[in-house]
């Protein structure tokens, strides 16, 4: 019987890229795609697919929060930019844990396991069998980003890049004299990029620490970072991050 199989991610960019690698592999069939938590409960209990591949971070309603909300329960596979949810993945008896970008044979293993788990030939792996392969694989950052600068294409050092900024649904990379579009969403950026070196200072813009001179005060207890450049950028920091970087800066 084909596998019956639905994508959950608030990313359209990377449901196409899972929809299209899936729809490669024999005997998957799928059955509807969900770009938020609150709908993929919905399409879930709708079409009660044999397989959901589930993002965890999505605002309002992560991934977790979707499996409380059902009554089906499928074979579930995490696709994520973060592992540091694997240990609560397999507390909810997840059957694969992937790290975004998924490459096609990761994938196909993927759907293989669940395939030997529903045949009752595979249980789900040990927690230390999982980490052990999460740290095997490690994590390869891009180094480098495609960018447009009139008719051009550019290839770009992320090292280079001062902060991303999204306005009007564009994403522009800032250097230190220059700005640059993307054909990336933030989100999109985040999963390709080291999180040590980039930092969600708001919803629209994305950091690179290492090009922060200074935290400077500014009005109502809110802070802007002062970038290293000539003009001395200053790049809105939001209340929430700013409390997530004094955790982590200890400042």
């Amino acid at each position: 019987m084909p596998l019956r199989t639905l994508i959950v991610d608030d990313e359209k960019l990377a449901r196409d890229r899972l929809s299209r690698f899936l729809r490669a592999i024999d005997d998957v069939e799928m059955v509807g795609e969900a770009g938020n938590g609150p709908e993929a409960v919905q399409l879930i209990e709708a079409q009660r697919p044999d397989l959901v591949f589930l993002d965890i971070q999505m605002p309002g309603m992560d991934g977790f929060g979707v499996l409380r909300g059902l009554t089906h329960r499928p074979e579930v596979v995490f696709a994520t930019a973060y592992e540091t949810h694997a240990i609560k993945a397999f507390d909810v008896q997840a059957a694969d844990y992937l790290l975004k970008p998924i490459s096609r044979d990761r994938l196909g293993e993927a759907v293989r396991r669940v395939r030997a788990r529903r045949a009752g030939g595979a249980p789900a792996p040990e927690l230390s069998q999982l980490l052990e392969a999460l740290r095997q694989r490690g994590r390869r950052y891009e180094t480098q980003l495609p960018v447009e600068k009139g008719r051009q294409i550019l290839i770009l050092a992320t090292d280079d890049v001062f902060w991303f900024e999204a306005e009007y649904r564009l994403v522009h990379a800032h250097t230190a004299s220059e700005r640059y579009m993307t054909n990336f969403t933030l989100k999109h950026l985040e999963e390709r990029l080291d999180p040590e070196v980039f930092f969600r200072a708001h919803k629209s813009r994305l950091v690179n620490l290492r090009h922060v001179k200074a935290i400077a005060p500014w009005f109502a207890g809110r802070f802007k970072l002062v970038m290293r450049n000539p003009a001395a950028s200053e790049v809105e920091l939001s209340r929430a991050q700013a409390r997530v970087l004094r955790r982590r800066m200890h400042w």
